[in-house]
């Protein structure tokens, strides 16, 4: 029987990979080295699998395809998006687990949109590259499922339905007969506003406030904010929360242990890093 057995809430910032010594050396050092913490926490799960939960950024889907929700249940490579140090390379994809929550989904309610061959954006990679590359590289056999929320093109996939998503995923998982232990990684996020005359700026209140719901399992306040709120709020890549509550919603609304946050503006982005502990 399946078990998920931890998730990880954490930032996908790519202006790290592009101008990494802008920040102030403290800074840097407390967003690799969160990084390097959520790689150790994640190995002491002994996870057979990683669900990332990531978003396109009209780079993999043009405006003729925007699904609402996407699973890739075949090879995987990436990122498409290729940055300094983060170069494309085959990610090694759970096909049965990820085929059977496409069918379980389709059997309870949720239309998966499916990639029989799937390149990922930076969303899945920098998490892939950071978290779980590194278990593979001591010798465990990590594998990893991408799946993609519409958070970074409008029209979007509302908070609860992301929140929905993540439960569908635990009971499919749960009625799994193999022996998995799967950890979901929510990888976006938080405040940040892209290519308007706002970009740089970080609002650190709003990025407490979301910080707070995970580490409250408060799920349902989550939900109820509205998108305009967070574009007010958070900027365009704020709506990136809504991989904080598919993961969110695939524990349950387990609480959250903070990590380590940073306002960085340098890296035009609230860096937030929680730790979500099955109840």
């Amino acid at each position: 029987m399946g078990k998920i057995v931890g998730a990880f809430l954490v930032p996908h910032d790519p202006v790290m990979y592009v101008a990494p010594e802008a920040p102030p050396k403290e800074q840097r050092d407390s967003v690799w080295g969160a990084y390097r913490e959520c790689a150790q926490r994640l190995k002491a799960l002994k996870p057979t699998t990683v669900v990332i939960i990531g978003c396109d950024h009209y780079i993999l889907f043009g405006p003729q395809c925007l699904p609402g929700y996407l699973i890739a249940i075949g090879d995987v490579d990436g990122p498409i998006d290729q940055l300094p140090g983060l170069k494309r390379s085959t990610l090694h994809n759970n096909e049965t687990l990820a085929t059977r929550i496409a069918t379980h989904g389709r059997a309870t309610g949720f239309d998966w949109a499916v990639a029989r061959a799937f390149t990922v954006d930076h969303s899945v990679a920098i998490p892939q590259q950071l978290l779980v590359n590194p278990l593979r590289t001591d010798g465990l056999d990590v594998k990893t499922i991408p799946v993609y929320l519409a958070c970074g093109v409008d029209p979007y996939i509302t908070l609860r339905r992301a929140a929905e998503l993540g439960g569908q995923i635990r009971q499919s998982v749960e009625g799994s007969q193999d022996d998995e232990r799967v950890v979901v990684i929510g990888s976006g996020g938080i405040s940040h506003w892209v290519g308007s005359a706002q970009m740089g700026r970080v609002n650190e209140a709003f990025d407490r406030e979301i910080i707070g719901y995970a580490e409250k399992g408060d799920l349902d306040a989550l939900c109820r904010l509205t998108d305009d709120y967070i574009l007010k709020s958070g900027g365009e890549g704020a709506m990136e929360i809504r991989n904080w509550a598919c993961a969110m919603g695939a524990l349950g609304g387990a609480q959250g242990e903070l990590i380590a946050y940073e306002a960085v503006p340098a890296w035009v982005t609230g860096l937030g890093f929680v730790q979500l502990h099955p109840q």
